[in-house]
């Protein structure tokens, strides 16, 4: 069985300032640079097959778990949210939220679920096909999207792993979800208060 380990990037300055960010490309907070550079140890022992988004953000974590100069391949960039980048969810409709969130609405000039979907899906299959252990350090919506192709559930059933998380995932013969979500303090939203 071969592993990938799906890593969210750090916080952005656009997830500090709770805003959209979608294709859009703000880099790393200083935050979000500790954060990653905290999750270093979980890639102790895998190999070094690695590939990233090319967004700022990812590559900026990449660099920081010392994965620097890996191929950059923007079929694991976040799902592209269109005329929605850079507002807050204060400044939109709550309706068109959750119909954006059930997959029933795309913003204009967004992609679609099903879009993100099937681009995240031909990443995944190109380092499947390759064999062996990967890292891909990408975003929130990829990981929901890869771990649903893997499993065979549905992308918008998962919640948004914490910024700064490891997702781990067996391939193979028997694809499982090994983990999901994990941050090196622990201290990552349950969604239990």
């Amino acid at each position: 069985m071969a592993r990938l380990l799906l890593i969210r990037h750090g916080e952005s300055t656009w997830n500090a300032e709770h805003r959209l960010q979608g294709q859009s490309d703000p880099p790393l907070s200083e935050l979000g640079l500790e954060q990653a550079a905290a999750l270093a140890p979980f890639l102790d022992g895998l190999p070094s097959r690695a590939v990233t988004s090319d967004l700022t953000r990812a590559v900026q974590t990449a660099d920081a778990l010392g994965l620097r100069d890996v191929p950059r391949d923007p079929r694991w960039r976040e799902i592209d949210i269109g005329e929605w980048a850079g507002r807050t969810l204060d400044e939109l409709d709550p309706d068109d939220i959750a119909a954006w969130r059930g997959g029933k609405l795309a913003p204009p000039g967004a992609e679609t679920w099903a879009q993100l979907q099937a681009r995240v899906t031909r990443a995944l299959t190109a380092l499947l096909d390759a064999g062996g252990d990967w890292i891909a350090v990408c975003h929130g919506g990829c990981i929901r999207a890869a771990c649903a192709h893997v499993t065979g559930g549905d992308a918008l059933a998962f919640g948004s792993p914490p910024n700064a998380s490891a997702t781990v995932l067996e391939t193979g013969g028997r694809a499982r979800l090994l983990a999901y979500g994990l941050t090196p303090d622990g201290a990552a939203a349950t969604g239990l208060y």
